[in-house]
């Protein structure tokens, strides 16, 4: 399917990547087919993006409450992650797409963070599509090391409390540079955030597809992006109809 032409694209689009057990259980497979199957609609939707013009497209790929999963279910999502960085690096860095990883990364196992760390330096200078990847991330976490950040800095004398902005905030979050998303996306029915982007998520337009990560198609994409440029965003203002009614 060829990419439409829409009155708006959104410069960044997040996605909760939401159902692999659920969609292998419907199917009577072990959780882990379900997470490989969802690794296939990563490819096709980071395409799918670059296609139809998205600056920024960030996929929430490991919270930092997936540690609580059972081991063997950890240790293959985590196989799937350096297989994809393994297998895909060197196609995403040909299509001059760049790779960003959001999360905290202390603590994180010694063959993973080298890998995170090659994906961004490698493709650090591409300048299509911007690929982040938010591994070990939870949001409030991320807004808690964002204040210790300032705090200490309070404490040191390089900065007055009073002088605390949001946007000195926003620059201390894992997002630094990053525009905030304009729509976000959570598949598998689920109407919720679930810690993710909850500073960034002031104004974006929602998103709730019904089907499973691993049936998210190119198509299903694109026919989100189509009901997105059909939205009237307002940031709290009045839309350009309602501006130009009071204004006549």
């Amino acid at each position: 399917m060829s990419a439409p032409t829409l009155s708006a694209v959104p410069e960044h689009v997040a996605i909760i990547m939401d159902g692999n057990g659920r969609w292998a259980n419907a199917r009577g497979l072990p959780r882990t087919m379900g997470h490989r199957k969802g690794v296939e609609a990563v490819r096709e939707t980071v395409r799918a993006a670059g296609d139809i013009g998205i600056k920024y497209l960030t996929l929430f790929a490991f919270s930092s409450e997936n540690w609580r999963r059972p081991e063997a279910e950890v240790s293959d999502l985590l196989g799937l992650l350096k297989a994809f960085i393994r297998r895909d690096l060197a196609e995403l860095h040909r299509q001059n797409v760049r790779i960003r990883v959001i999360g905290d990364r202390t603590g994180l196992r010694g063959d993973i963070l080298p890998l995170l760390l090659e994906a961004e330096e490698t493709t650090r200078n591409n300048t299509a599509l911007t690929l982040v990847i938010a591994f070990n991330y939870g949001s409030r976490d991320e807004i808690t090391r964002a204040f210790v950040s300032l705090a200490k800095d309070v404490e040191a004398g390089r900065l007055r409390p009073q002088d605390i902005t949001a946007d000195l905030v926003d620059a201390r979050l894992d997002t630094a540079g990053i525009p905030d998303p304009d729509l976000i996306i959570r598949t598998s029915g689920e109407e919720r955030l679930s810690n993710f982007l909850l500073w960034q998520a002031a104004y974006s337009e929602f998103m709730f597809v019904p089907d499973y990560w691993p049936d998210f198609s190119r198509e299903l994409f694109f026919s989100a992006l189509e009901k997105y440029a059909a939205r009237d965003r307002r940031f709290g203002g009045l839309s350009a109809k309602q501006a130009a009614a009071v204004g006549s």
